[in-house]
């Protein structure tokens, strides 16, 4: 049994090494990079903050903790699972079914924790949240729980424009970091009296610190010129003035990085006429879902953009906009884009970078040169023609480079 792994405080679910129920070494944990930089960055640092790594890959495969979701979110896993047999991806899922309509037990969530800290990662679908049930006490998410349960702090997902979907605007690319774990999405609500509800944001400067920190090195690390922080600091004045002024205490570390800061009603008005004005943008919890929403828009649409879940420990992989698609479940007609796009930057953060590119490339040249399109680029295929035609582009690839 191990007995030291390293320096810092480990941040995982064991002290020093986890074991399968066989007697043998599952995985290895490792200390958070976070806790040893913490001082420089205390002090004005300007290192760029490494997340932990994946978990060590024991006989060349790495375990992914798998969430399918609701909706159309485990047709479409089934698809990329698809995609990455065909790949010969060296991944293998444990999965955890979380149903937002059927399931509410607590006790399930804690274990796809559980499992997600086990793997150090995780790919998920689109959990339904209900809305039936309104007057019920306030209770976070399926979704929410799983984000500040692992302290995935960070929710990063780029807009591109991609050629071959025809859209209003041209040539986009921006990359929009919203703080994931804390804001209006607190669930601290009360009703004092009947028809008088209060509903708590929390928004507090470590965090806010953290996120602005994380913007300003992602647009290092991205070549990216510009951050822009989106709040509402003219009217909550106290909330939104600790997060903007807390960007401002960042930016003021990255001369070299342009900084600017908009009001979020006039930041979506902006987006809607010139989003090509902007490059990194960096709010709070709830601007950070809309925005997110209006940027997918304004590239395509729900089905094309990949989202990502980033803390010091974990990481977790899905598509941008948190809609369950239950309409369109079972019918074949949902675009697997979106999901494939996600399973790519998985395989980027586990380090099976060629994987990644095969993958990427053959879900993108079906967009953009084989203009396979479903319903909802305007096209007439199905789910599984794209998917079909990824899996024909990936084995092409693989057949050109032996």
């Amino acid at each position: 049994m191990a007995t030291s792994v390293g320096t810092g405080i480990l941040r995982r679910v064991a002290n020093f090494a986890v074991f399968n129920g066989k007697g043998g070494l599952y995985r290895v944990a490792t200390p958070s990079l976070y806790e040893e930089r913490k001082q420089c960055m205390s002090t004005g640092g300007r290192d760029i903050v490494q997340h932990m790594p994946p978990p060590a890959c024991y006989g060349g495969r790495h375990t992914v903790t798998l969430i399918p979701g609701d909706g159309i979110g485990p047709e479409l896993m089934l698809h990329l699972r698809e995609v990455f047999r065909h790949a010969h991806v060296p991944v293998d899922f444990e999965e955890h079914s979380l149903c937002g309509e059927t399931n509410k037990d607590s006790e399930e969530v804690e274990g796809a924790i559980m499992a997600v800290k086990r793997n150090g990662v995780a790919l998920k679908g689109n959990i339904h949240t209900d809305l039936e049930n309104l007057k019920h006490v306030a209770a976070k998410s399926m979704n929410v729980q799983l984000r500040v349960g692992l302290d995935v702090f960070a929710n990063v997902i780029r807009c591109k424009s991609i050629p071959g979907v025809k859209t209003r605007h041209e040539d986009i690319d921006i990359a929009i970091i919203r703080e994931n774990t804390e804001g209006e999405y607190s669930s601290l609500e009360h009703e004092n009296v009947d028809g008088v509800v209060e509903s708590l944001k929390i928004i507090t400067e470590k965090r806010s610190m953290r996120i602005a920190e994380y913007a300003f090195n992602y647009a290092i690390k991205h070549g990216r010129k510009k951050v822009t922080a989106i709040h509402k600091a003219n009217i909550m004045k106290l909330g939104d003035g600790l997060f903007l002024n807390s960007c401002r205490a960042v930016a003021a570390r990255y001369p070299e990085i342009e900084f600017n800061d908009l009001i979020v009603d006039n930041c979506c008005m902006q987006l809607v006429s010139k989003p090509q004005q902007f490059d990194v943008m960096v709010m709070p919890n709830l601007y950070g879902n809309i925005i997110g929403n209006i940027g997918c828009g304004l590239v395509g649409g729900p089905g094309i953009v990949p989202g990502q879940n980033v803390g010091e420990d974990y990481a977790i992989f899905e598509t941008a906009t948190r809609n369950t698609g239950k309409t369109i479940a079972g019918r074949n007609l949902a675009n697997p884009t979106a999901t494939l796009l996600a399973g790519a930057l998985l395989l980027d953060h586990l380090g099976l970078d060629s994987y990644a590119k095969a993958i990427r490339r053959a879900t993108i040249r079906t967009l953009t040169e084989e203009r396979i399109h479903t319903p909802d680029l305007g096209g007439q295929a199905s789910t599984s023609d794209v998917v079909q035609h990824v899996i024909s582009l990936v084995d092409k690839t693989q057949l050109t480079s032996q």
